[in-house]
């Protein structure tokens, strides 16, 4: 399960760490094209603060989910899993629709900001950038702790910043071309198959705690050849939610999520070409 889990908190925290720098780096390169470094300052402030915000937040939902017990535990862990999911997925479909748009809508508020020498615009705007993709990396490291029996990967998190930042350095400080489109949208993919993995955990819990009804428990159990506990099963449960002896409930959820997920891949991809055929 290590191996997993290591990846799993890998991609999170490269995911988002990536997503903070990138946006930290073009508010810095606005600054220093207006020779504004005075401000350089404030962002390193903000930034400090959203981390240790951030890691606030991390501490004291670990000690409210360690604090609940029995049903309530199970209903919490349920309710967070399932929030993780919907919240990786909606960003998913965010950055596709939004990827074009952030450098040139970033750049518009620093130089606003700087138009009317707005020190507050300033400290907020790389605050809550980088106090948004906090927050969402403990959601989604507590939901994979939970569900890995409360164990995240300290190395693969620090793996998953520093290549994030060393991204963030190569395009900002080295002036170098990185392909992030197919960067952003591989690990998009494989963070999907994860949501999905949340999605029917959570769907288990709630069961557990009788929120949701389980039908035909389990469908199937294939823990003799692949058990969830050891080895290979270990690390497709700890990183796209494998589970042995599933229930119709789970995996009618598992289904159905990436069902509906690949069809609007498919969809955005066909009226893409479909445009790109009218224009040539």
């Amino acid at each position: 399960m290590a191996e997993g889990t290591g990846l799993a908190t890998f991609l999170v925290v490269f995911r988002e760490a990536l997503e903070a720098s990138l946006i930290v780096g073009i508010m810095l390169t606005v600054l220093a094209r207006l020779k504004a470094h005075r401000y350089f300052l404030h962002t390193a402030v903000s930034v400090i603060a959203a981390v240790f915000l951030s890691f606030l937040l991390g501490s004291w939902m670990a000690a409210f989910s360690e604090a609940a017990q029995d049903k309530a535990k199970e209903i919490l862990e349920g309710v967070i899993s399932l929030c993780a999911a919907g919240v990786l997925t909606y960003m998913f479909f965010w950055m596709e629709r939004q990827a074009r748009k952030i450098k040139s809508d970033v750049e518009t508020k620093v130089e606003t900001a700087l138009s009317m020498e707005d020190a507050a615009a300033l400290l907020s705007l790389p605050f809550f950038a980088v106090l948004r993709e906090g927050a969402e990396t403990v959601l989604f490291l507590k939901a994979v702790a939970i569900q890995n029996g409360g164990a995240v990967s300290q190395m693969g998190g620090w793996l998953g910043l520093g290549l994030a930042v060393f991204i963030a350095g190569l395009i900002f400080a080295g002036g170098r071309k990185v392909p992030l489109k197919p960067l952003f949208r591989t690990t998009g993919i494989l963070i999907l198959f994860m949501a999905a993995g949340l999605l029917a955990y959570g769907i288990h819990e709630l069961e557990e705690a009788g929120w949701i009804p389980s039908f035909i428990y389990p469908v199937w159990n294939t823990n003799s050849i692949v058990n969830e506990k050891e080895g290979v099963g270990s690390f497709l449960k700890a990183l796209f939610g494998y589970n042995g002896n599933p229930s119709l409930t789970e995996v009618l959820a598992y289904g159905t999520y990436l069902t509906s997920v690949s069809f609007s891949l498919f969809r955005k991809r066909r009226s893409f070409l479909t445009a790109v055929g009218r224009e040539d």
